[in-house]
């Protein structure tokens, strides 16, 4: 075995450098094969329509017209837009009530997978309600919570207790609608801690327990920490997904009662194919990309996301 190693060098080396550089060069064209299908599709749906939009922002352009180039003021409409900032709150008051339980929920669904249960029909179970479209969703809770028709309601009439509008509700509407994205969200949530959990080696665990670590001492100080790359996908993701909620509201509220639940891409979507303001439409959108943008940044330093304890 000590003559091996030698002669194995020794054959690696002799050969040609132009073998190398040749299976350097196949690797590569194999790696951008397989990405440039990803390549083409977020250039044409995701990059190219961002810059169209870009354009469109410096112009008053209403779809039956052509546009007119008008700088930026449609920005400095913006900023004197009291709807478009209480779109903007409102977004951000749906985030804090749907991102702490959506991942504290999912976090602890992972665990509980992780340590009780291998069964790949749980997992589908809990990933289920993610796989059902936005809009059927909605109109499934909107139907079991209909103050009249709906089995929530008659389950809560049957309980003694008053009926309740929950969509309908200026109070209660928001609520009701970060509670049907976390019970949709959580379960893909959960799959991705799971997915975080199964590369920490049990070992450490193992050695934890022998210094006399409880539970919870090791889900703060192993667990945790460990997660960290993977909690900040789940961040970065459930906010910037959350901040452009649109589909479970146009189907369920409208953007009310009474405008509490108008968030930003509501009111984006709302200026550009109602009121005919794709210029001015098109200028909010980019302030929320920026935002966003400047959010993803910001949490990725904060977090540390390029670093894991692994290492």
């Amino acid at each position: 075995m000590s003559q091996l190693a030698p002669s194995v060098a020794s054959a690696v080396l002799a050969r040609p450098p132009h073998f190398l550089s040749n299976t350097r060069r196949a690797e590569t064209l194999s790696a951008w094969a397989l990405v440039l299908p990803a390549f083409i599709g977020f250039a044409l749906f995701y990059a190219l329509p961002t810059l169209r939009a870009f354009q469109i922002s410096f112009t008053d352009w209403n779809l039956m017209r052509p546009a007119t180039f008008v700088g930026l003021d449609n920005y400095a409409e913006l900023l004197q837009d009291g709807k478009f900032w209480n779109g903007m709150r409102l977004a951000g008051w749906y985030v804090l009530l749907n991102i702490p339980l959506q991942t504290a929920l999912g976090l602890g669904l992972a665990v509980a997978m992780d340590r009780l249960t291998k069964s790949l029909f749980v997992k589908s179970v809990v990933l289920l309600p993610y796989l059902l479209s936005n809009v059927l969703v909605a109109m499934v809770w909107l139907w079991m919570l209909d103050p009249v028709l709906g089995l929530v309601n008659h389950a809560i009439a049957a309980a003694g207790f008053e009926r309740q509008a929950f969509f309908g509700n200026g109070d209660q509407a928001m609520l009701t609608v970060a509670a049907v994205s976390v019970w949709r969200h959580m379960g893909l949530v959960a799959m991705l801690f799971l997915a975080g959990l199964q590369t920490i080696p049990r070992y450490l665990y193992e050695a934890a327990a022998l210094e006399g670590a409880g539970e919870w001492q090791m889900f703060r100080h192993v667990t945790l920490p460990l997660l960290r790359p993977v909690m900040v996908f789940v961040l970065v993701t459930s906010v910037t997904g959350s901040f452009q909620i649109f589909d479970t509201i146009a189907v369920t509220t409208q953007g009310g009662p009474l405008d509490s639940t108008r968030v930003i891409v509501h009111y984006i979507v709302q200026n550009a194919f109602s009121f005919y303001k794709m210029g001015y439409a098109s200028a909010m959108s980019m302030v929320l990309a920026l935002a966003m943008l400047l959010y993803t940044v910001l949490q990725m330093r904060i977090l540390q996301a390029n670093q894991s304890d692994l290492s």
